[in-house]
């Protein structure tokens, strides 16, 4: 049985610079007043809030400082990129429970789980995936172990499961911003094991904004003749940053 636990949200602030019309200079300077100071204004040669039957733009023409800014103390989003974003970050998972019934040996048993993702930060999102430990009897420490699918995969490479003499415990995914190694529905990887000092693997990720973006996650176990009975389970967790 796999529980979800909720995502770490990962937000980082922004900084807006004033657009204020002054003379001509050769520099820019600072302006301040008993309530304000501003340093380094910008003088932006067009901005506002087109719109039409058809079509609404939030422009920002001639900034001429945009970017992030960033050392070893402080980090500046600066420019029209970083005001705001029209698609708020969201991140759901369809089942917080994933229950495999009664496993009978040589026969694959499967259960899905679909991961949605919006995203509207500048820099996109990730989402990654690790496991607490194998599925395990929690009284006895009885595991079933990570597949090796039918020759190798790890927690970073995907391989062909296929052959119902190859046990274990493993995961296939398909569907929007998947990493390219699952090829197909026979390729599958193992979580990266936390109690084994491994590091999340990342599962989903995009540099691109995007609304509803889908995947879905097809879980895995197979187990011997020989495999001691008893309820085994862990714990998967799913951690979506996004990236401003």
């Amino acid at each position: 049985m796999a529980k979800f636990i909720p995502a770490f949200f990962v937000l980082s602030l922004f900084a807006l610079r004033s657009s204020l019309f002054v003379a001509p200079v050769l520099a820019q300077a600072e302006i301040n007043s008993p309530n304000y100071i501003i340093q380094m204004p910008n003088l932006n040669s067009g901005a506002g809030l087109p719109t039409s039957s058809n079509y609404k733009v939030s422009s920002t023409i001639g900034q001429n400082a945009a970017g992030l800014f960033s050392s070893a103390g402080f980090r500046v989003k600066s420019g029209f990129q970083y005001i705001y974003s029209i698609i708020p970050f969201s991140f759901t998972v369809s089942s917080t429970s994933i229950n495999f019934g009664h496993l009978v040996a040589l026969t694959p048993s499967t259960a899905t789980n679909t991961l949605t993702v919006s995203s509207g930060g500048a820099g996109g999102y990730q989402v990654k995936a690790s496991e607490n430990n194998p599925l395990k009897i929690g009284s006895t420490g009885t595991t079933i172990a990570d597949t090796s699918c039918d020759s190798t995969c790890s927690e970073t490479t995907a391989g062909v499961w296929t052959s119902s003499s190859r046990y274990g415990f493993g995961f296939n995914m398909s569907g929007d911003d998947i990493p390219a190694d699952f090829t197909n529905s026979t390729y599958y990887r193992q979580f990266a094991d936390r109690a084994s000092a491994e590091s999340p693997q990342v599962v989903m990720s995009s540099i691109y904004v995007g609304t509803n973006r889908q995947s879905t996650v097809t879980y895995k176990v197979n187990i011997s003749g020989v495999q001691q009975s008893g309820i085994y389970n862990n714990i998967i967790t799913y951690t979506a940053i996004p990236s401003y």
